[in-house]
């Protein structure tokens, strides 16, 4: 996981629940930060974080849309 992604977790937190994010990567890259908690993602465009409520895509959606999509370590 690059330098910066873990930088963004440690100040990143869910803005539903304030939990936890984990960073999930799609094709080489951070495509979007994921609370478990919630059960929802919200997705990464051009490079930024989109951390709205009203933008999360539920868990499930997303892994439907992108099955090659990981956890990055």
């Amino acid at each position: 996981m690059p330098m910066e992604t873990r930088e963004l977790l440690q100040i990143l937190a869910c803005p539903k629940c304030l939990g936890n994010l984990v960073a999930l990567e799609d094709n080489g890259s951070v495509a979007a930060f994921a609370c478990k908690a919630c059960g929802v993602v919200y997705p990464v465009r051009d490079n930024i974080p989109i951390m709205l409520v009203e933008e999360a895509i539920p868990l499930e959606d997303w892994n439907r849309e992108h099955p090659a999509a990981k956890e990055c370590a």
